[in-house]
């Protein structure tokens, strides 16, 4: 991959594959430098983390709030001092310890230095730091932010890293693509969440001024919460017990460029068959 250059995916090209967290499964957890690892062997493009931070203010490649299911702890990194976070192990999906530690935010990074696109969730809740980091280990062509479209979070983005790529999440209906392209920002697309097939933010009309504009479109077949309708039920899980045509392959025939999953070679195997 040339980092120097924008980001994009060709039309006669498959869709970018983003991995939600690396990949995980048995006694792999997520957001570990295994499952990145992993997800770099199945082929992904991009590979998608968490950030959370402890007291002492040292930030981690975790998924904030989460720590009871993935390190069977009571306790939040943000109450914790890094000496402490360090000592943590997380836990397989039998909810037996492994000797997977929560690594760093900086070892995440020089990890995957070189190697893939990095979108970093959670950028809103420290922009300061995360930017800061994200410099220091030189991974900035690499690094693809991410916040809610709120004018507080473009403020940040345009204060702390205008420079870096950066797409807006948006619901159902996108009312910033053309203030964010007048302003300091390097914005390269959206994240869009849709509950209904006829949502505007998915409509042919909008994809297509968006491509116009050279902006990518982010779609999620993810399920973290099966009460969370992100889109539209064009799922991993329809993909894999359904029909791959209506899960995956239907991203890919709306026109988005990037699919977030849990199965990457799955999924890419997918793409490439279907060509």
């Amino acid at each position: 991959m040339d980092f120097n250059n924008k980001l994009e995916r060709k039309a006669s090209q498959r869709p970018l594959i983003a991995a939600h967290r690396g990949v995980s499964g048995a006694n792999i957890p997520c957001n570990t430098l295994a499952a990145y690892n992993i997800a770099l062997l199945q082929g992904a493009d991009i590979v998608e983390l968490d950030v959370s931070r402890s007291r002492d203010g040292v930030l981690y490649a975790f998924h904030p709030g989460m720590e009871h299911a993935h390190l069977k702890s009571k306790r939040f990194i943000a109450s914790l001092n890094s000496r402490s976070v360090n000592r943590m192990r997380f836990v397989n999906l039998d909810n037996v310890k492994t000797h997977y530690p929560v690594s760093t935010l900086e070892e995440a990074f020089a990890f995957l230095k070189d190697k893939c696109y990095i979108n970093v969730d959670k950028f809103w809740t420290y922009p300061a730091e995360i930017t800061a980091m994200i410099r220091k280990c030189g991974v900035d062509k690499q690094v693809i932010i991410k916040t809610p479209a709120e004018e507080k979070h473009f403020a940040n983005v345009e204060k702390y890293a205008p420079d870096l790529m950066y797409m807006t999440v948006i619901s159902e209906e996108d009312r910033c693509t053309d203030a964010l392209l007048k302003r300091n920002i390097n914005y390269i697309g959206a994240e869009v969440l849709f509950s209904r097939e006829d949502s505007p933010a998915i409509s042919e009309e909008y994809i297509k001024q968006m491509h116009d504009k050279g902006l990518l479109i982010f779609g999620n077949a993810i399920v973290y919460n099966e009460k969370a309708n992100i889109s539209a039920g064009h799922t991993d899980d329809a993909a894999l017990t359904q029909d791959m045509n209506a899960g995956w392959g239907w991203f890919e025939d709306k026109g988005f460029d990037i699919i977030q999953t849990d199965w990457v070679q799955m999924l890419r195997e997918y793409l490439e068959n279907r060509g």
